[in-house]
């Protein structure tokens, strides 16, 4: 293979510089001084004859080349990621490996409650770095920035491998001293009450399920809008308002705050969620022992005493 003399360092540089578009951060992200990371940059743009990144006020802007490149240069680093780790093998017991999941509050609530303790005398030395999942979500998945990503199976990415977690419905949320709802909740009550509901980001992407609502064409009053799913059982306490969120969630939540849980008057299709991890790490053994251990933790079926053993 000919790489025309191509120091492969220089592709861990470039990719730095395409991410973080400054050279001091590009410099912090892989623990180079900001001249070494400039020199860097310029043998950079003398292999390719562009300039790359280009200077506008205070910042880097990326030319149109540079721009093409960066999917390939981050793959072709992550491609030789697995390959350097290809044949290592895992050993839960001992492994000091940290493994960044992320998430939503909804997943790291109903599964990670339970799941860290059991992991903690399984893998007494792994890390678990939990990152909110309100943003991108599927660009951190395909920049490598994250071993797992657990989401809602229809905004799971194509271009990569997901394996079902769990399934879950939904369930509507009421203060326990509301006397305006009674042990069965109608379609009337429900759309004539105030809703709680949760949004995310800053251009406040729907959930699931008010995506379904919306579309069926059942218009909710909604009067409060928070930026996670923990949030709404504790928003309706005290008030006659109405939240709809995960069956798992609700229950969860129920053992500890003043609230009745009813059916809902609207057929909501159950939520699938899923794990997804980039392609190139299909034979990471670590990642795969993870993901087996998640999948034990949810299944009800499962063994204490033989879970995380393989």
């Amino acid at each position: 293979m000919n790489l025309r003399g191509l120091d492969l360092n220089l592709l861990v540089v470039m990719d730095a510089l395409l991410t973080e578009r400054s050279t001091t951060r590009a410099g912090e992200r892989i623990h180079l001084s900001q001249s070494a990371v400039s020199g860097a940059l310029a043998r950079l743009r003398h292999f390719f004859g562009d300039e790359l990144l280009i200077q506008v006020g205070h910042r880097m802007v990326p030319t149109p080349l540079a721009e093409d490149l960066m999917v390939p240069v981050r793959e072709a680093l992550l491609a030789i990621e697995a390959i350097v780790d290809k044949d290592k093998a895992f050993d839960h017991g001992t492994s000091t490996r940290r493994f960044r999941i992320m998430l939503s509050d909804y997943a790291a609530t109903v599964l990670m409650t339970q799941t860290l303790p059991i992991l903690q005398q399984a893998a007494p030395h792994i890390g678990i770095e939990l990152i909110s999942n309100s943003e991108s979500a599927i660009p951190a998945v395909e920049r490598g920035e994250v071993d797992l990503l657990l989401i809602a199976q229809q905004f799971a990415s194509r271009n990569h491998p997901a394996q079902e977690l769990f399934r879950d419905d939904y369930t509507c949320v009421v203060w326990s001293e509301n006397q305006a709802v009674g042990d069965r909740l109608t379609l009337e009550q429900y759309l004539a009450a105030g809703h709680v509901v949760a949004r995310f980001g800053r251009d406040q992407i729907l959930s699931a399920d008010e995506q379904f609502i919306q579309s069926e064409g059942v218009e909710r009053r909604v009067e409060v809008v928070v930026m996670g799913f923990s949030m709404l059982p504790q928003f309706v306490i005290g008030t006659s308002r109405i939240a709809t969120l995960h069956t798992r969630l609700a229950r969860y939540y129920a053992q500890w705050l003043p609230i009745r849980l009813l059916k809902p008057p609207v057929e909501i299709p159950p939520i699938v969620e899923v794990m997804q991890w980039h392609r190139v790490r299909d034979e990471d053994r670590g990642l795969d022992w993870f993901r087996r251990a998640l999948i034990d933790a949810m299944s009800p079926s499962g063994e204490p005493g033989n879970r995380f053993s393989r």
